[in-house]
């Protein structure tokens, strides 16, 4: 091993003893009931709300997949997709939060599924299973994109057995995440959203100085055909195993291919998302006055547009600066560890790699908390042991969260898993099963419970057949899979409440109170 990877690993050690420190001395606090561990009894501050809100959701994404898709295929994919996010972002922060804020604090709840069965008062916990259920689904799949993300980094770092190094990640983000609950996870993700902005500022900026500039980087972009548009994308010139062709040092591309009217929707509907994310809801839900819900957008919103914009320009100094280093779009995605490494002095290079561990971290513990507290709260107390004590809820919570966790271990195994696409498809299940039950429940007084079931089902159902069926096929079914999702499950859920019985006067009497109250 050498010097500078000996002091790569010494900043990084730095960080994780950090880490570890605010999960050992937020532990007790965490353990004291199912409230504190889950929601961190509603205890936190504008600042920590907005960070940790937006470092959950972002992830190892935001500095290796965003980067990789500009790096692969220039601009139009990935700022599409940034401007979708940063605008849903604030779309969510200014309708949601303070209305999901009040009801959850009227229905009692202290998490997504809980709240949606709350909300429409059901006896037999339907609601509450399907959502559970849906959130173990994806939240699995989007924990095994943050183990990828930790095999890739090590592996480039250190040379390392992507397996090895991708388990031992895992391990010991499954461990933090065992100790201290969502109030040491919601803190640290504050310090880790600082130290994710400074890593892309940092990179970006020496990356800029080493490629001649700004204007030398938008230079070498224009060069490549599709590359620097906003309704044209570059082709790289790949092989049958997806390998980029390279003559003499350059790197290959064909024409550029259209990026027409309907993918530019396709891919703005990534801010869609965002109204069905449980780890930027739950924040809504534990903020300790709804008072600071406006700062904290401010916050949030700021971050985003700074992080997205980095990212994908990050992205586009990779070209200029590394042309030929990553081949494949898998390989794409490291194109910030190679230029952090490669520009920076070791010792600096290691606390910018903590900045993707700190992503990685931020979301993975977020994920895997959440669908442990989905199962252990919602189907355990919920449906199989209704008189629990908190501590055997708590304890189930933690076997579960080690299956989950193994689970995704066993699906981010393939090292040439894209971060980009495993996100992409999670996102939509998100978005289309919970997004538009959001929206109708806090938002629209006619919604049943009937409706509620048949949109969840419905969004759920539409992401893996036109992922996994109709995608496939090109043309028109090309388009992200979250934009059909929603809508149909809008449709449903419009149409099913039309269908079905009125709801209950006491229902009608919460959804008032929460319209018109400001419960601090």
């Amino acid at each position: 091993m050498t010097s500078e990877q000996i002091q790569i690993i010494i900043a990084m050690c730095v960080y994780m003893a950090a880490v570890v420190f605010i999960g050992v001395f937020y532990s007790k606090r965490a353990n004291r009931s199912s409230a504190d561990y889950f929601l961190g009894g509603r205890s936190l501050g504008p600042w920590v709300t907005a960070m940790s809100a937006e470092a959950s959701d972002m992830s190892g994404w935001l500095l290796m997949g965003l980067p990789g898709v500009a790096y692969w295929c220039g601009l139009a994919d990935a700022a599409w997709t940034a401007i979708g996010l940063a605008a849903g972002t604030y779309i969510n922060w200014l309708l949601v939060s303070k209305r999901l804020r009040r009801y959850s604090v009227r229905t009692n709840s202290i998490t997504l599924p809980e709240f949606f069965s709350n909300r429409y008062r059901e006896n037999k916990k339907v609601i509450l299973s399907i959502s559970a259920i849906f959130i173990l689904v994806f939240f699995t799949v989007y924990a095994s994109s943050c183990f990828v993300t930790c095999g890739k980094l090590f592996s480039a770092l250190f040379g390392a057995d992507y397996i090895v190094m991708m388990i031992i990640g895992a391990v010991f983000v499954v461990a933090y995440t065992l100790l201290g609950g969502f109030l040491a996870e919601s803190i640290s993700d504050f310090f880790q959203a600082i130290i994710m902005v400074v890593a892309l500022a940092v990179v970006v900026i020496v990356g800029t100085i080493n490629a001649g500039g700004i204007g030398a980087v938008i230079e070498n972009s224009q060069s490549i055909p599709g590359f620097l548009e906003f309704f044209g994308i570059a082709s790289p010139s790949v092989d049958a195993d997806g390998v980029q062709a390279v003559v003499n040092g350059a790197p290959q591309f064909g024409e550029a291919a259209k990026y027409g009217a309907l993918t530019v929707c396709s891919t703005l509907a990534w801010g869609l998302g965002y109204f069905g994310m449980p780890q930027v809801l739950l924040r809504f839900m534990a903020i300790r006055k709804e008072g600071e819900l406006k700062r904290s957008r401010r916050i949030a919103v700021v971050w985003v547009v700074i992080s997205l914009a980095v990212a994908v320009f990050i992205g586009l100094i990779g070209r200029s600066l590394e042309p030929t280093a990553h081949l494949t779009s898998a390989a794409s995605e490291n194109i910030f560890i190679t230029l952090s490494t490669g520009l920076l002095p070791a010792v600096l290079a290691g606390f910018v790699m903590a900045g993707i561990l700190a992503a990685t971290m931020s979301s993975s513990d977020s994920y895997l908390l959440i669908a442990a507290s989905a199962f252990s709260k919602n189907i355990f107390q919920g449906l199989f042991k209704k008189n629990a004590s908190d501590k055997q809820v708590m304890l189930m919570s933690r076997i579960t969260l080690l299956v989950l966790s193994v689970i995704g271990v066993i699906i981010a195994i393939d090292e040439n898993s894209v971060i980009f696409q495993i996100v992409s498809f999670a996102w939509a299940g998100f978005g289309a099963t919970f997004g538009p039950l959001v929206l109708f429940s806090l938002f629209w007084k006619r919604a049943t419970r009937a409706g509620a079931v048949a949109g969840m089902l419905s969004g759920g159902i539409v992401v893996f057949v036109w992922k996994l069926l109709l995608k496939p096929m090109g043309g028109v079914f090309g388009i992200y899979e979250l934009l059909p999702a929603f809508i149909v499950s809008c449709i449903f859920i419009v149409v099913v409440s039309l269908l079905t019985k009125k709801p209950s006067k006491e229902i009608e009497e919460d959804f008032e109170a929460a319209k018109a109250c400001t419960l601090e």
